[in-house]
């Protein structure tokens, strides 16, 4: 018996397989996606609008079905599984609460639909509540909430009723800036605490890097790569991950060496540059350099960079913490350079011109994008 548990346990809760979605019979909205989402992972679908992840998100919560593959939930195929017999929690963008019932009677719903005791009930409405810090609003209705404390609701709809698996659709996209940070931290925070499952759809990179677990990025229906936030900022897979995970300085060039992991490419300007080959072809071939904003060493600091390039200042910009230096650089004239505010010198201005310098470790080098 021990053995089964530990079996059961290994199972990865949801698994994709070869699934591919269209509606017309042509157009493949997502494109043989296999993945598996483990027990108690917070896993986020990232990419811009008609990437597919709402899609995958809407075939895994049954109302979208797959044209072809297999999704499995706990070991079970589910294509054909109607939503309400999936038990899974459900949080949108807006709220889908019900505006003629009290707080209380919306957290009380999933669970009456479950027909679990009253006493159950009343008990598990009013954790849900503390957990979300909602304690004294059940006799509220929606509409005499503000966003933050909608969401709040929804999500303790959720959750009320101890599903396995959690899927949330840009739950934070109608909050502001501030009250949109502060619930992407309780989210995280609540999924700690109670171990729940969570598959995340956004196309905001920094709330996904704030909150996942792993992030799968989507283009074109396709997977390009799914990895820790970490992992996808400071290694990304290709020339489209580099440029939508985080901010990015796009270098254009040839590649003139390519051996043992690194290579040299040559820029249109005639500057040669050392890095990393992460997705270069063979010799000759165009490609697109990456260079973190941060990662670049201003004048004196530039000296131990085995890259180092001529830029002319074209703007700064104040940003508090930090200073936002927009550069010409090899014929890119919106290059970034990032530089807390205790390193940026006061006499620095526009129409300078200075010496960059970037180490060959945190430069990439990627076949360059289609078109």
């Amino acid at each position: 018996m021990r053995e089964d548990t530990q079996l059961d346990q290994a199972e990865p809760l949801i698994r994709f397989r070869n699934v591919q979605k269209t509606y017309d019979g042509e157009t493949l909205i997502v494109r043989d996606l296999t993945i598996d989402v483990q027990r108690g992972e917070f896993l986020t679908l990232l990419g811009p609008s008609g990437s597919g992840k709402t899609t995958c998100l809407m075939m895994l919560a049954g109302f979208e079905t797959p044209t072809s593959g297999e999704i499995r939930l706990d070991g079970k195929v589910i294509n054909r599984v109607p939503p309400h017999q999936r038990n899974i929690g459900i949080v949108f963008q807006n709220y889908a609460l019900f505006p003629h019932m009290t707080v209380a009677d919306n957290l009380r719903f999933p669970l009456q639909a479950r027909k679990r005791p009253k006493a159950e009930i009343e008990e598990r409405v009013a954790g849900a509540l503390a957990m979300v810090r909602m304690d004294t609003f059940g006799a509220r209705y929606p509409q005499q909430l503000s966003g933050g404390q909608q969401q709040r609701i929804a999500l303790a709809r959720a959750l009320v009723f101890e599903p396995k698996l959690v899927l949330m659709d840009e739950p934070l996209g109608a909050l502001d800036k501030q009250l949109r940070e502060h619930m992407q931290l309780e989210i995280r925070q609540i999924h700690e605490r109670l171990g729940v499952t969570v598959v995340y759809v956004t196309h905001d990179q920094g709330e996904a890097l704030t909150m996942s677990d792993r992030i799968a990025v989507f283009n074109h229906g396709v997977i390009q790569q799914c990895d820790a936030p970490a992992t996808l900022y400071e290694e990304p897979a290709n020339a489209f991950v580099a440029s939508f995970i985080g901010e990015n300085n796009a270098l254009d060039g040839r590649v003139e060496v390519a051996a043992d992991g690194r290579c040299r490419v040559r820029l249109d300007d005639g500057s040669c540059i050392e890095a990393r080959a992460a997705d270069v072809r063979e010799v000759g071939s165009p490609a697109m350099l990456s260079i973190r904003p941060e990662r670049v060493h201003l004048n004196g600091a530039a000296a131990g960079a085995e890259n180092r390039l001529t830029a002319a200042v074209e703007e700064l910009i104040y940003l508090g913490d930090h200073v936002r230096i927009r550069m010409q650089v090899a014929n890119n004239a919106n290059f970034i350079a990032k530089l807390p505010i205790s390193e940026v010198h006061g006499h620095m201005k526009p129409g300078d011109r200075m010496t960059i310098g970037v180490k060959a470790d945190h430069v990439r080098a990627f076949a360059a994008p289609v078109g």
